[in-house]
């Protein structure tokens, strides 16, 4: 037997080396009793004991068993049937498989063909209308990279539909609601909204730089509420709700007065401010504003994209 294909067989037998549905060859950890169970044998773990139920950190859902990223923290949900739930996966990183019950659809990993769970339809539980049920331990987490991260501060009315917006971008880390501009240090939803604190309604943008740009961003913003609205955004009037971009340096501050003199050049009158970010901090706001439509299932009723660029 030629050597190259004994060091195959032994790894494949070690556990370290799997031949998958199109046969190439992936290679992958060892697994332990529990985990052998559910990803190879297509077991289920117990509901609501799994490590990922109950966690909303940002980043990367990662294949336990070959590490392929699968899922990104922005398309998990809480369901409450026990295990983690997520209404989307990566492109191309998951495989439905017909189950063997003759009733269910299985996901797999589409690398190493490692049992994930089951995927539903038709539940009505996100927009998407589509829920991965994922045993937790079916997958690792790898959280948001800080290598290439940058915050790009934006506001434009409610921050539930600005956030909702940027939450798609690919490339964008998290998007946070929150407040900024004011005078009140780490104000409440009640003050900002009741009492002169100054603050806005801001979403805090964290996007990893070598995938998208301030520009784009920017110019997402400019398409997803009106920019000429002086007193609010849609129904929403107030001076919480004004139309600004904090700028973090010179560059942003060119490129976002660019943008602007492209918009007035088409007629619009621009009433976005711009201001220094460097002498507002942001607070971010109280847990229940936290990606708002996604909780509640709803889409945003004063934030819809129009393209002006």
């Amino acid at each position: 037997m030629r050597k190259d294909v004994l060091i195959v067989l032994l790894l494949i037998l070690s556990g370290i080396l799997y031949l998958n549905g199109e046969g190439r060859k992936v290679e992958f950890k060892k697994l332990n009793e529990q985990e052998a169970r559910v990803i190879v044998h297509k077991g289920t773990e117990a509901p609501y004991t799994g490590k990922y139920d109950k966690f909303y950190e940002k980043g990367t859902y990662t294949c336990k068993r070959c590490g392929t990223p699968l899922y990104n923290s922005s398309d998990k949900f809480s369901s409450g049937c026990g295990w983690p739930s997520f209404d989307d996966e990566i492109e191309g990183a998951v495989k439905r498989v017909p189950d063997a019950d003759g009733r269910r659809v299985e996901i797999v990993c589409a690398n190493c063909d490692g049992h994930l769970g089951h995927v539903f339809e038709g539940e009505q539980m996100t927009p998407k209308n589509t829920r991965h049920c994922v045993n937790s331990i079916s997958m690792d987490f790898e959280p948001a990279t800080k290598k290439n991260s940058k915050k790009a501060y934006f506001a434009g009315g409610c921050f539930w539909g600005v956030e909702y917006h940027f939450e798609k971008v690919p490339g964008v880390i998290a998007a946070d609601s929150g407040y900024m501009g004011g005078h009140k240090d780490d104000p409440t939803y009640k003050e900002v909204c009741y009492t002169d604190t100054g603050h806005l309604e801001v979403v805090e943008v964290t996007y990893d730089s070598s995938v998208v740009d301030f520009e784009t961003l920017t110019k997402l913003f400019f398409e997803i509420h009106d920019p000429t609205q002086a007193n609010g955004q849609g129904p929403d009037i107030g001076s919480q709700y004004l139309s600004a971009i904090f700028y973090n340096d010179e560059e942003e501050k060119v490129a976002t007065e660019k943008l602007i003199s492209i918009l007035e050049s088409k007629g619009l009158k621009v009433a976005t401010k711009l201001i220094d970010a460097k002498k507002h901090p942001f607070y971010a706001a109280e847990d229940y504003h936290q990606d708002y439509y996604k909780k509640h299932n709803k889409q945003p009723y004063c934030h819809s994209y129009t393209k002006r660029f």
